[in-house]
């Protein structure tokens, strides 16, 4: 994880020192005030002194210049159509609020239009791998500023592959998650339906870290939703990797789709089951964001911005919304009509994998490859994107093995287990560590609405009840003591369970596991209880009253006491059951 300074105004000093050392490179459009800087973060240090619980304290953060900053201009990459807001966007509220401080705005590709950063009046940020390769677009300076690591993270927006295609080609972390999670108020619109704010990081713990303080219901924002009460918390215990079939990486590089083969092998390798996928129908509803009548989304949210000041508009992003204006209404509506019908089909896959692993792009171009040949580089650099938010998916790209970058991509509201399927990828990939108590190293700071159980018995973790938990997307949250008070038996069950029952008077503790399981399936999880267990508070050791499994006093009649165990887990390793 991303090590933090003991100090805001340490960080914002650092941060600043190395903007001078590493020059802007194109990557920034605005660089707020030296004395601005300092006030907020020794605000922050100030408050962290008396007590508040600041998330984000000690992280400075980018903003993708289409997301609004109070005081600072907005500009889009369009000198023509900026504007100084004096309200920060939901999602900057959201950061602020946690402890981060804004270092500035960063360049982009103009109006969110384009995958290669290349777009802009502003200069272009190239890739921090090689000056000659483009650093992916439109949230160009934003991965830019991250892999450099003058900020912590960053804010980008992604409508086509804008917050995974940048992440690729600097080697870092970009997270784009399920439409409406985050809120787009305060962020101009490239195609509303299909915008999502997303995240830069170095790693996926510190990716996490941000996306946890600003995924939440907007009622400001029409398009922002809540968490689906049946979204899974973790990843299966043994996760199915859908890989594309091999006609459909004959568009890659031969580098890169090396890479990607060796990745694929490499998961093999390590005992993960990879299935092949034909994902022909993702590519060709790709092809109806810019070819098709969903372009006129594009036409309708900033089209009339183009005529402002001509010449500050870049001519291909000119070209390509203007080509809205001669869609019709019945061509949207078949273009619409597609996509549920991909949509359903995609049912049918998920039923049978838990993620797809795709190339994040096809190959990595240089500056003047993209110069040479503008609109059909940038369409192939969104060959393995465009589909994920006209799908409603969720997506996280992460290094694979050099050069190329993977995305993982999930249903919608797989957020969380994606993270986890993301770090165990890439940690075969490029060997970066993983951890087995919640593969981001954060266990629960970001979880969907959930329910918290405690089990003491055969729902343990290695114990043959486990499941019926992880099978219904619980996760583990630690190992938990119950207060002094209780009694541990031995039950003549299938398969064998301990009892644990509350005493009127003095008892013991005993060791078990929470977990968290989301809550539309508690009820379904409790419907496999069999008799005499059955559900109550349990108080722990630390004060919490908790759900937990208890049992039916009438159990205890032929039981065995066996409160001289610390728990289930040391009962067993002595006395093995059967």
């Amino acid at each position: 994880m991303t090590q933090t300074p003991s100090s805001a105004t340490d960080r914002i000093t650092r941060a600043l020192a190395d903007l001078d050392q590493f020059g802007q490179r194109n990557a920034w459009i605005h660089v707020a005030e030296h004395s601005e800087l300092m006030q907020a973060a020794t605000q922050v240090d100030a408050a962290v002194a008396d007590g508040e619980d600041l998330p984000l304290a000690g992280m400075v953060i980018a903003v993708k210049d289409n997301i609004d900053v109070a005081g600072m201009p907005t500009t889009c990459a369009s000198p023509g159509a900026s504007y100084t807001p004096d309200q920060d966007a939901t999602s900057v509220q959201l950061l602020r609020a946690a402890g981060a401080v804004i270092l500035g705005k960063t360049n982009m590709d103009q109006f969110a239009t384009g995958l290669v950063g290349v777009r802009s009046p502003y200069g272009i940020p190239v890739s921090v791998l090689d000056p000659e390769l483009v650093s992916g677009g439109s949230s160009s300076g934003s991965a830019v500023a991250v892999a450099q690591g003058i900020v912590d993270a960053a804010l980008g927006t992604d409508t086509a592959g804008s917050g995974r295609v940048p992440a690729a080609f600097n080697a870092i972390v970009g997270i784009k998650p399920t439409l409406g999670l985050v809120s787009t108020s305060g962020v101009v619109p490239a195609s509303p339906s299909y915008d999502a704010v997303t995240v830069f990081a170095a790693d996926l713990s510190t990716a996490e870290l941000v996306l946890a303080q600003i995924a939440h219901p907007d009622p400001a924002d029409p398009r922002s939703r809540r968490w689906d009460s049946r979204a899974p918390l973790a990843a299966p215990a043994a996760p199915v990797y859908g890989v594309p079939t091999s006609q459909a990486l004959e568009p890659m590089s031969a580098s890169w789709r090396s890479a990607f083969e060796s990745s694929v092998a490499a998961l093999t390798d390590a005992g993960m089951r990879v299935v092949e996928v034909d994902i022909t129908p993702l590519l060709g509803a790709a092809k109806l964001l810019y070819d098709g009548a969903l372009i006129a989304e594009r036409t309708a949210a900033f089209g009339t911005l183009l005529d402002r000041e001509p010449h500050t508009v870049d001519p291909t992003v000119a070209g390509i919304v203007r080509t809205g204006e001669g869609k019709s209404a019945v061509e949207l509506a078949n273009n619409q009509f597609e996509l549920a019908r991909v949509r359903a089909l995609l049912g049918e896959v998920w039923s049978e994998i838990d993620a797809l692993i795709l190339p994040t792009a096809p190959g990595h171009p240089s500056v003047a490859e993209v110069r040479a040949d503008p609109v059909a580089v940038n369409s192939w650099v969104g060959t393995y994107t465009n589909f994920v938010n006209l799908l409603d998916l969720s997506a996280m790209a992460v290094p694979g093995i050099a050069p190329v970058g993977v995305t993982l991509i999930g249903p919608a509201f797989a957020d969380r287990a994606l993270l986890d399927l993301a770090l165990h990828v890439q940690h075969v990939c490029t060997g970066r560590p993983s951890s087995s108590g919640g593969a981001t190293g954060h266990p629960s700071t970001w979880l969907p609405e959930n329910a918290s159980i405690a089990v003491f018995g055969a729902h343990l973790t290695g114990q043959p009840l486990n499941h019926q938990l992880t099978s219904r997307g619980a996760r583990l949250l630690g190992e938990v003591t119950t207060a002094a008070t209780y009694s541990l038996y031995t039950l003549d069950t299938v398969p064998p369970k301990p009892g644990l029952v509350r005493n009127t008077g003095s008892g013991t503790s005993f060791i078990g596991e929470e977990w968290a399981i989301p809550v539309a399936r508690l009820a379904e999880f409790l419907g496999d209880l069999a008799r005499p267990m059955c559900v109550g508070q349990v108080e722990l050791s630390d004060g919490r009253q908790v759900l937990g499994f208890l049992c039916e006093p009438h159990a205890l009649d032929s039981a065995q006491n066996i409160s001289d165990f610390s728990g289930w887990a040391e009962y067993t390793s002595f006395s093995p059951v059967r």
